[in-house]
């Protein structure tokens, strides 16, 4: 059975599965949540805050979610492509949807390397 992540603020209050959330991307004070049937929250949270919330709720072992530079968290289950040098990163089920977001080339460089290494394991 999936975890859930509960956000909420003085106003708003979004429930979803942790393993449909795609990816969270942040713009100041706010950050979008994209799921994996293509619908997308904005909340009045911080990502730092959203991270912390995610950390709360998935298990220690679980590595599902990781932060890539200073405005995204990705769910790792959907990298499917990642090209540092066209700063560009491609998260998909290979079925239904097809997201392609931008970040730092330090950020997917690191991403990439991180990923080779797991895969030598």
């Amino acid at each position: 059975m999936s975890k859930v992540l509960l956000f909420f603020t003085s106003t708003e209050l979004i429930r979803v599965p942790a393993d449909a959330v795609v990816f969270v991307t942040a713009d100041g004070n706010y950050s979008a949540i994209t799921m994996a049937d293509g619908s997308e929250y904005v909340l009045t949270l911080q990502l730092g805050q959203i991270e912390k919330r995610i950390s709360e709720v998935v298990d220690n072992g679980d590595n599902r979610f990781i932060r890539i530079g200073k405005s995204i968290i990705i769910n790792r289950e959907f990298i499917t492509f990642v090209n540092p040098s066209r700063q560009k990163l491609t998260l998909s089920d290979g079925r239904s949807f097809r997201h392609e977001v931008s970040a730092s080339r330090e950020a997917l460089k690191a991403l990439k390397e991180l990923i080779e290494k797991e895969a030598e394991k």
